[in-house]
């Protein structure tokens, strides 16, 4: 089934091709990610699992006092902080307070440190891992860090720059439209649905995966 249609329906939507393109997220060129530093990864992905279930602008305007509580999100110190650290961290009014992810930054910072060790560097990780298996890197980052399931670790990887796709309402609901997605989105099968459904429009139209997915969110509605 041909992306045409999509993508006229989401530049009518949004006002034109033009309007639609200059909505597109940026995609990471070469060598861009190998050199983004670990300590900028480990950010991210705080951010992300932070924001995860929460209000984003609250997490957003509190970012300044996160990276100063975190200082500034060493994954070598991190993988090793003393719990008392920890503890202290949940009483600072710099960020919220929750337990149970400020407890993810040391689980997060071991599973950068050790793809790092093993590949140079964690960017050097995700530069190595093809957009046509998305599904196989989400499953990694969620079997080797914390909090990474759902749509968590799809959005930190859009944060990067990584090309990939994300689940959203509106991307499930076009996928199911376009009868491509009949599996309960959260779902191994539901990643391996989309996943071949955006690596078919990848190859028909040469567009990044990101840019597939939002043109298709945009066509909805």
């Amino acid at each position: 089934m041909s992306f045409s249609r999509i993508y006229d329906q989401a530049a009518a939507h949004k006002g034109g091709e033009v309007a639609l393109r200059s909505l597109l997220p940026r995609v990471a060129e070469p060598g861009e990610l190998q050199a983004i530093a670990d300590d900028r990864y480990l950010s991210e992905i705080t951010r992300c699992v932070f924001k995860a279930g929460f209000v984003w602008r609250v997490i957003e305007n509190k970012w300044p006092g996160f990276e100063a509580a975190f200082q500034g999100f060493v994954p070598l110190y991190w993988q090793q902080v003393p719990p008392e650290v920890l503890e202290d961290l949940a009483q600072d009014a710099r960020i919220v307070r929750n337990m149970q992810k400020i407890r993810t930054v040391p689980e997060n910072a071991r599973m950068i440190v050790d793809a790092a060790r093993e590949h140079g560097s964690f960017g050097a990780f995700l530069s190595s891992w093809p957009s046509d298996d998305q599904v196989g890197l989400l499953l990694w980052l969620k079997r080797n860090g914390t909090r990474l399931g759902g749509n968590t670790a799809q959005y930190f990887l859009r944060r990067v720059g990584w090309d990939g796709f994300i689940l959203s309402p509106d991307v499930v609901a076009g996928l199911r439209r376009e009868d491509l997605l009949d599996a309960t989105p959260g779902t191994r099968k539901a990643l391996v649905q989309a996943q071949q459904a955006f690596t078919a429009w990848h190859q028909e139209t040469g567009l990044p995966y990101s840019h597939l997915s939002r043109i298709l969110s945009f066509s909805v509605g």
